[in-house]
């Protein structure tokens, strides 16, 4: 079978499953942009396969708020050259087909594990951004909330003498509990989940899916996850690919 019949054969299951379902919810993760062009971490090409800078901090130690304390201009630059690489990108087919899913009133909500931005830009409303976003920033000593420029800017010093940070969940923090309630209750309240670009390796996040109680578990990943048994439907495809081709 050619890759293009696959592709369609994936798309027509995918679709038939939507049609019949009422409250389907999307959970989404680096799968999703990497098909935008944005690289993910731990892939053959990701980020973290750059070596060490020349403290000898690997990419990974770099994102630790730790890391952000001891060395907050460092972690202000780094941030800069990769806020401008995802400005860059574009939404690809998932993202603009889940807005459309959306306004039609056939998706619930979109829950992802990415801080591009690239759900809202797409023009999905309701997303739940589990690791946070790059829109916003604030301060830790104050609390005081900006606009992202603001960190851009001005750099990482507030007036009252605090770190202002950007919004996003660093490693060694834990995940916004709102968030996750929220994503529990979604789920927990789906009849039909879609999983995608995910290994599911990671928790808390990846331990989500033990709160669907629906009918229909889809899973879309070129690598197998461990959770591919329980799928009622599996999709190797690329992901954008499939959902350019469903009808809302």
């Amino acid at each position: 079978m050619s890759d293009l019949m696959r592709v369609q054969e994936a798309a027509e299951k995918l679709q038939a499953a939507i049609d019949s379902h009422k409250r389907v919810v999307f959970f989404g993760g680096a799968g999703v942009s990497t098909e935008s062009g944005i690289p993910d971490y731990r892939g053959k090409d990701g980020i973290d396969k750059e070596g060490p800078d020349e403290e000898g901090y690997t990419p990974e130690e770099r994102r630790y708020h730790d890391y952000f304390l001891t060395h907050p201009d460092k972690f202000h630059d780094e941030f800069i050259v990769r806020f401008r690489a995802l400005s860059a990108v574009e939404p690809n087919a998932t993202h603009y087909k889940l807005a459309e899913l959306e306004r039609a009133g056939k998706l619930r909500a979109v829950i992802t594990q990415n801080i591009d931005g690239l759900h809202h830009r797409g023009g999905s409303q309701y997303v739940i951004e589990l690791h946070g976003n790059m829109r916003t920033c604030h301060c830790e000593k104050c609390g005081t909330t900006y606009d992202i420029k603001r960190f851009l800017d001005d750099g990482v010093r507030c007036d009252c003498g605090g770190l202002i940070r950007p919004d996003i969940v660093m490693f060694g923090e834990s995940l916004d509990d709102g968030a996750i309630t929220a994503a529990v209750n979604e789920i927990a309240n789906a009849d039909m989940l879609i999983i995608a670009g995910t290994s599911l390796a990671v928790y808390p996040a990846a331990g989500l899916v033990d709160y669907f109680r629906g009918d229909c578990l889809v899973l879309m990943d070129r690598q197998k996850t461990p959770r591919d048994g329980a799928a009622d439907i599996l999709i190797r495809e690329p992901i954008a690919e499939v959902f350019g081709k469903i009808k809302v």
